[in-house]
């Protein structure tokens, strides 16, 4: 099948919640995603698009992963964060930079502040990974930290406001979104056959990057979106046809995936692109962490892995050796964290090992 052709239509389920779009939120156009390159160039890594034969095995597909954890500050935010900070003006960067993020976000625009020379402050919730908050500390950057997710952008304008500083929006910012996007557009380039493309999606900015990207390259390539089943954003949004506030765990491992609602723009861009939505849970992700650490060697978050575990799950259709990209947003999390939660599944195998040996008969 050669580049660009579209996947059998009877092994593609169609996505229940489309709407119409309105384009009330104008989408990114393939040359804005292509001046955020040239704008980043040198400045963030062209990170690596591994086959995984491994993992293919597993998921009988063609698997690449994109491997965003090798990203500057340890995931695909900078590309964004970068892209806006350089195209503020000076006055803009002096009154200082603000943000709202769980921890990837808020590292990437206190190191993009940092570039820069731009003071930055960072509204974090409470409860965020410590390796994230110490990260972001290490960066130069104040943190503010709040106790209620759901009133996390609440805190924000009341913060920016007092400060008078610049706000960088984690995934509702068109420039922002350029700049994911090109994350998106090294994956064409680097595999122009490409039929599907699996993407975690939490406020949904890595989303509509690559998505438009994609479709503007590859209009017939599959784009599946991987949402936490324990507190979905984007299905909510789409069948209630705007960002909508939604509940979302705060104990998981996949804290990147939790902001308090979807975009507006990746709202859009999801009405006009995405394929089908599909969910994960905790224990999946889990095990797509430990395989991505054991088979491929990759150290990532739970957000990181979400795509993966789609695959791994038997979430997604796609006809089998399906030449697929499961994009590996992230790797900041806690060793500890991250030891446990492999650890305790494994005393769970071992304690159901245990269990079915002793009822063997001898």
């Amino acid at each position: 099948m050669p580049p660009g052709d579209a996947l059998p239509q009877e092994s593609c389920a169609t996505l229940p919640v489309s709407l119409p779009s309105t384009k009330e939120h104008p989408l990114i156009d393939l040359r804005q995603i292509q001046n955020a390159a040239e704008r980043i160039h040198g400045k963030v890594h062209r990170t690596p698009l591994f086959s995984s034969s491994a993992l293919g095995d597993h998921t009988r597909l063609r698997l690449h992963l994109k491997c965003e954890n090798f990203q500057k500050t340890g995931s695909f935010k900078p590309r964004g964060a970068l892209n806006k900070v350089l195209s503020l003006s000076e006055a803009e960067r002096a009154r200082g930079l603000i943000t709202v993020s769980a921890g990837n976000h808020a590292q990437a625009v206190a190191w993009a502040a940092r570039q820069v020379g731009a003071p930055c402050a960072v509204v974090m919730p409470t409860d965020a990974p410590r390796s994230k908050l110490d990260a972001v500390r290490g960066y130069g950057a104040t943190t503010i930290l709040h106790p209620d997710r759901a009133t996390l952008f609440d805190r924000l304008e009341q913060e920016r406001t007092a400060r008078g500083a610049t706000f960088i929006h984690p995934f509702d910012d068109p420039v922002v979104l350029a700049g994911a996007g090109t994350a998106g557009l090294e994956i064409v380039e680097d595999f122009p056959e490409i039929q599907a493309l699996v993407v975690p999606v939490g406020g949904g900015g890595l989303l509509c990057g690559v998505a438009c990207a994609l479709k503007a390259i590859r209009p017939k390539a599959r784009l599946i979106a991987v949402e936490l089943e324990a507190g979905p954003g984007l299905k909510p949004a789409l069948e209630a046809g705007k960002p909508v506030p939604v509940s979302r765990p705060a104990d998981t491992l996949a804290d990147g995936m939790t902001p308090p609602f979807v975009g507006a723009i990746p709202l859009e861009a999801a009405r006009e692109f995405v394929d089908e939505i599909v969910t994960v849970t905790e224990d999946e992700i889990v095990e797509a962490m430990k395989l991505l650490l054991t088979r491929a060697k990759l150290y990532v978050e739970g957000s990181g892995a979400a795509a993966t575990a789609a695959l791994l799950a038997g979430k997604v259709r796609l006809p089998e050796n399906a030449r697929t990209v499961a994009i590996v947003s992230g790797g900041n999390v806690d060793l500890s964290r991250l030891c446990a939660a492999v650890a305790g599944e494994d005393r769970e195998d071992a304690a159901v090992g245990g269990r079915a040996r002793a009822g063997r008969p001898r």
